[in-house]
């Protein structure tokens, strides 16, 4: 297994190769286990869908010893690199240093850390508050301190463009640089020509959120790649399928009795068996106990 040191190393490494970084989101560690096993460059770890997955709206109401508990949970169960969203960092800029020391604990590569007031709202809803940007400087400042691992990636997400204005958030985006932010996350840019705006304005990687039913287009990874842009995330879209095949699944028990209509587009045992690595575990139990015992049960 790829140590986290190496875990970092290799989503640095990836954010300068001029490629872009594809991170699907991951609500559980057997997800994770999928996006690596279909070629993917890292895991994002949505505090959407964790909050979902609460059965909670994404409103600032989960811990950080939830977010960081789970977030170990699902960097644990593959070699990529996994990038959690922290939200505001769990408090003021005191909870951030921790926050920083807990997620660097849990094994993750990175996280990214917000401008909106405490707490938080989904970055695609209406009626947001972003704070001063001097506040939010604080924040990245204090993450970039709290670090003891110089490879762990601070990423600044700012959602000033729907409060703000676009120009406003670009100004932002440079001031967190200037605090030591080594990504930027510009949240629910309308169109494809603000993508552009601040990938011209901005000189360290840029992240896009591909999420569904949010402000931004629904632009592919080629776009995105063209734009310049270095990491893309599709944040919730794993639990949507997921939740949207468990409905089809409860309406086929209650309606029909059976889940026979629908079996053949679940996951096979076979599949789950070759995610799990059930063939590993057996050759390491036959390792370990590959002896008889004398005499047998004459003894």
């Amino acid at each position: 297994m790829a140590t986290p040191t190496e875990k970092r190393r290799r989503l640095r490494a990836g954010l300068a190769s001029g490629r872009l970084q594809r991170l699907p989101g991951a609500f559980s560690p057997l997800a994770a286990k999928a996006a690596a096993d279909h070629g993917f460059d890292g895991v994002y770890v949505s505090g959407a869908a964790l909050a979902a997955d609460l059965a909670l709206p994404d409103i600032g109401l989960t811990t950080l010893t939830e977010v960081a508990g789970r977030g170990g949970q699902i960097a644990r169960a593959t070699d990529l690199p996994t990038l959690i969203d922290a939200d505001t960092g769990f408090g003021e800029v005191s909870n951030v240093a921790r926050t920083i020391a807990s997620f660097e604990d849990a094994g993750l590569a990175g996280c990214h850390l917000e401008d909106q007031v405490n707490p938080k709202r989904c970055g695609h809803l209406d009626g947001k508050q972003v704070v001063p940007a001097a506040e939010m400087v604080r924040r990245v400042a204090a993450a970039v301190k709290a670090r003891t691992d110089p490879g762990f990636v601070v990423c600044a997400r700012t959602d000033a463009r729907a409060i703000e204005g676009l120009d406003a958030a670009i100004d932002r985006a440079k001031a967190y640089v200037d605090a030591g932010a080594d990504m930027v996350f510009p949240e629910a840019m309308r169109d494809e020509a603000e993508f552009a705006a601040f990938r011209a304005a901005v000189d360290v990687p840029l992240l896009a959120n591909m999420t569904e039913f949010g402000a931004s287009p629904n632009l592919t990874a080629r776009q995105l790649e063209d734009l310049g842009y270095n990491l893309v995330i599709w944040p919730v879209s794993s639990l949507r399928a997921a939740m949207g095949a468990v409905d089809e699944l409860f309406a086929a028990l209650r309606s029909e009795g059976t889940q026979a209509s629908v079996v053949d587009r679940m996951q096979t045992r076979a599949r789950l068996y070759d995610l799990v690595d059930y063939a590993s575990y057996n050759e390491f139990d036959q390792e370990l106990f590959n002896f008889d015992v004398p005499g047998g049960h004459h003894e």
